[in-house]
């Protein structure tokens, strides 16, 4: 709904003296104050009458017509009847005037002044369509964002729980053979995962936390990779200047990457997988030297791509991925 009070109060007041006096309808000199006082109650009302009218023909009006319809055939169709109502009230309400006034009649005055009233109701009509036509568009805009913002957060949600599972997946096969095989270390595995899957539960429905979190909860989950690895794993965190937490990384960036870099990679204790994570002024990047697997990985098909789309719905950038001889890096965005 269009908030016009002030056009109302300001133009149907100015258009009621105006017009009338302009089209010759009127003359004062031959009329007492309190006459021209009300004579000008006359045309002011007159004009309330015409500007309300028109109003209610054009929001009845645009009812009719459908999105993509012509906008031309539709300013013309509107146009053109609010004129010929405003001329038509305008022409029976002077008429009337003349009936109780001292004017003498004259067909002139008359068209003249049905002729400014069908003019003005063309003129503010159009200023209503563009109105009409502003608000549409801003409540479209909104609508737009609104569905957007749900789009992405659902997204966002389906990126997520995709995590649970592919976490869940691996760590249950190790804990099922360290159980059959190493009942003490099973016991510690089951203690760790604990604390790794409770930092997942409590942060996996946030869009960002500190690296300095996710930092810790790397080395517990390092913990884990080890009893399941052995000494076939190394790791080298290279991240003094967090600057006290403010910068900022998704929730198990780091464990997705770490476990895509396990995923994709022959190691062994004469060659172990070396991963270095690091921060610079850039990018938090993770490094890990690589041995393509020769067999065909049974993968989940989740790690990179879920990661590049959760960066790409949380701050519109990009993962940067580096595969070169012998080196495998990527580039996560530095959030602040």
């Amino acid at each position: 709904m269009i908030r016009d009070a002030y056009l109302k109060a300001l133009f149907i007041p100015l258009l009621g003296i105006f017009i009338p006096l302009v089209s010759g309808i009127i003359h004062y000199s031959i009329y007492s104050l309190p006459e021209i006082i009300a004579a000008n109650f006359f045309f002011i009302f007159t004009s309330f009458c015409i500007w309300w009218g028109s109003n209610w023909l054009h929001s009845k009006t645009r009812l009719f017509y459908k999105p993509g319809y012509n906008p031309f055939t539709k300013i013309l169709t509107v146009c053109g009847i609010s004129a010929v109502y405003g001329a038509g009230i305008g022409g029976l309400l002077v008429m009337t005037w003349y009936k109780f006034s001292r004017e003498s009649f004259s067909w002139n005055s008359i068209l003249k002044f049905t002729g400014m009233c069908a003019l003005a109701v063309i003129v503010f009509t159009l200023v209503y369509e563009i109105l009409f036509l502003s608000k549409e568009r801003e409540l479209d805009v909104k609508i737009v964002d609104q569905l957007d913002h749900e789009r992405s957060q659902a997204e966002m949600a389906a990126l997520r729980n995709e995590l649970d599972p592919h976490f869940i997946f691996n760590s249950l096969n190790t804990l099922s053979h360290l159980i059959i095989n190493d009942p003490p270390t099973a016991h510690a595995f089951n203690s760790k995962l604990a604390k790794v899957y409770r930092y997942f539960l409590l942060n996996k429905d946030r869009e960002l936390i500190s690296l300095h979190d996710e930092s810790d909860f790397i080395d517990d989950y390092f913990f884990l990779l080890q009893i399941r690895h052995d000494n076939k794993l190394q790791l080298e965190k290279n991240l003094n200047n967090t600057e006290n937490g403010k910068i900022m990384i998704l929730p198990c960036a780091l464990q997705i990457l770490v476990e895509n870099a396990i995923k994709h990679n022959e190691f062994s204790d004469s060659n172990p997988l070396h991963i270095t994570i690091s921060v610079n002024e850039q990018a938090i990047k993770v490094s890990n030297n690589t041995k393509p697997k020769s067999s065909f990985i049974d993968s989940t098909n989740i790690g990179l791509r879920n990661l590049s789309a959760r960066y790409r719905l949380v701050c519109n950038r990009d993962i940067i991925i580096e595969n070169t001889a012998g080196k495998f890096i990527v580039k996560l965005p530095l959030l602040k």
